[in-house]
């Protein structure tokens, strides 16, 4: 047993299920900036994160990056269907270090094959995802900088489990699509109004109840999604 935080998606096993699949899963340790895979290429591992975060981002032509997903401890990174990996649809890199838990992804695929269990919850998380992505186009389109920039801290403090996040001006702009100085705007505000503490490559969630005030109210809708399709039924998983 480790000491990281479970992966919300192997805590909703059944036990037995479980079990069974953690004898095929490995620890091990991602480093901030590693690349999992870039775009094109075949996801040859299924990563569950447990204290890691990774980012799906895409460069743009003219050199501007784009976030498109990001996964923590409530999902995975690499999906295989019917048997066909996926390739990238951009570049997986790891933003927070940390523990994950890795399978092969045609492993994964053959054990939803005889695990209706297994199977069961990566199709609800392909739904999840989804409906992640069609409400991420929606709140980059309706919602101010400050609700959006609310929104991801709050939700990286989630996934990492802990109020302290590493985390940059330039890093957070990227995410955001926006100019570094509207961050750190933004970021001044939050701090000034006493919802945040900035370190130097940090920020530290001091009043989250305000910070979710000032967040969109698309982190509420997406924890009811959560919560809705990724009920926790099983034990904790371990490496």
């Amino acid at each position: 047993m480790t000491g990281d935080p479970p992966n919300r998606l192997l805590t909703i096993l059944p036990p037995e299920d479980l079990r069974w699949l953690e004898a095929q899963l490995e620890c091990t340790q991602l480093s901030r900036g590693e690349v999992l895979a870039e775009e094109g290429e075949l996801l040859q591992h299924t990563y569950f994160p447990q204290s890691a975060v990774v980012s799906l981002v895409r460069t743009l032509k003219d050199g501007q990056v784009a976030e498109m997903a990001t996964f923590g401890r409530e999902g995975l990174v690499g999906l295989a269907f019917e048997g066909i990996p996926l390739q990238s649809f951009g570049r997986y890199t790891v933003q927070i270090p940390g523990a994950a838990l890795r399978i092969d992804t045609m492993g994964l695929h053959k054990a939803s094959l005889v695990r209706p269990a297994i199977r069961s919850m990566i199709l609800r998380y392909t739904e999840l995802l989804m409906s992640l992505t069609l409400r991420s186009a929606a709140c980059n389109a309706a919602h101010s900088v400050e609700a959006r920039a609310g929104r991801w801290i709050i939700a990286t403090c989630d996934r990492v489990n802990r109020q302290n996040i590493p985390l940059t001006h330039e890093f957070l702009a990227e995410m955001l699509g926006v100019q570094r100085s509207t961050v750190s705007m933004v970021l001044h505000g939050f701090q000034s109004r006493g919802l945040i503490h900035q370190g130097r490559g940090s920020i530290t969630v001091v009043d989250r109840p305000g910070l979710q005030q000032a967040a969109c109210e698309c982190y509420g809708a997406l924890r009811e999604k959560y919560e809705k399709l990724l009920p926790v039924v099983g034990g904790t998983a371990h490496s």
